[in-house]
């Protein structure tokens, strides 16, 4: 009885191990194909909830159902015009057909490894097919000009592919050689381009020379303004002083006129006057002429001496 019990609880634990073994369930994430003795069984499992497959002889692959994310390795790569440019790249890929993925590439790590070879490879083709400029611009513009000594940039040279368009091509190649692989690449795109150092530093070299000569430009066009302002100044200068000096020797002149025709009038009014006024001019005319230390000799008949004697 008690050997019977016991074997009924094995019996038991057995069964419940088959059915659990036989269950698994998937994530909204994730899709799954079922493989025996190493070989897939039947379709891809897509639909999320519980699954079913037979025990123990059978397992579960599960693969990612979500967007997948590809990121290049940077490399050294010549464009159609010599020109080496350092590449880092990105994309988005999907498995699509699980079983067809688990036939060719079996998980997702060998999955990465063959993109590697597509992508990489593809983006070499396409740089090595095509100039500098279509893969730094995407379109033909007129620049905006912010200053006048850029007036030289006022048209750029034009281009024929353009970065997009580059981008769709490989996108476009990738596909085709991807499309009996179960995924499907969804986006791709340069992350970065730069120069190699050789060239970066030569680039560098000829912009501190334009900004150079962007500066001697600029002083020569401010040593140009400075002589056009001092010459101004001087010319400025010379006319106001020759204006002042015309004007003062108007005033000058007017003034004398003027008091010309008050000694004049002064002197043509009366005899009296006329008197007065010959005396305060030779008084005056006496105390410029005359001081302690000078001796005068008048003659009888001098006008002076008229006054004089008057005086006395």
């Amino acid at each position: 009885m008690k050997t019977n019990y016991i074997a009924l609880i094995a019996a038991a634990f057995v069964v419940l191990f088959l059915i659990v073994n036989s269950m698994f369930i998937l994530d909204e994430t994730e899709q799954a194909i079922v493989t025996q003795f190493g070989k897939p069984v039947g379709g891809a499992r897509t639909q999320p909830g519980l699954q079913f497959k037979a025990p123990l002889i059978q397992k579960v692959q599960v693969f990612d159902k979500r967007y997948l994310k590809w990121d290049g390795d940077p490399n050294q790569v010549p464009t159609q015009d010599k020109r080496f440019m350092h590449v880092d790249t990105y994309a988005r890929w999907q498995i699509t057909d699980p079983l067809q993925f688990f036939i060719r590439l079996r998980d997702e790590r060998s999955g990465q490894s063959r993109l590697d070879d597509i992508l990489d490879g593809e983006t070499r083709n396409a740089i090595a097919s095509h100039l500098l400029l279509d893969l730094v611009r995407s379109t033909n513009r007129t620049p905006e000009i912010y200053e006048e000594y850029l007036v030289e940039l006022e048209h750029l040279e034009d281009i024929t592919v353009g970065r997009p368009a580059i981008e769709a091509m490989i996108l476009e190649k990738a596909n085709e050689r991807t499309a009996d692989l179960g995924i499907v690449v969804l986006d791709f795109r340069f992350k970065r381009m730069n120069y190699v150092t050789e060239v970066r530093e030569r680039v560098y070299d000829r912009m501190i020379s334009e900004r150079n000569r962007i500066a001697d430009q600029f002083r020569s066009e401010g040593q140009g303004e400075a002589r056009r302002i001092e010459g101004d100044k001087e010319r400025d200068l010379a006319e106001i002083q020759s204006e002042a000096f015309r004007e003062s020797e108007m005033i000058r002149g007017r003034a004398d006129g003027h008091a010309t025709e008050i000694y004049a009038s002064a002197y043509n009014r009366n005899r009296a006057s006329r008197e007065l006024y010959s005396f305060l001019r030779a008084m005056e005319a006496l105390e410029k002429s005359l001081d302690k230390e000078t001796t005068i000799i008048l003659t009888t008949d001098n006008e002076l001496f008229r006054f004089l004697k008057e005086i006395d």
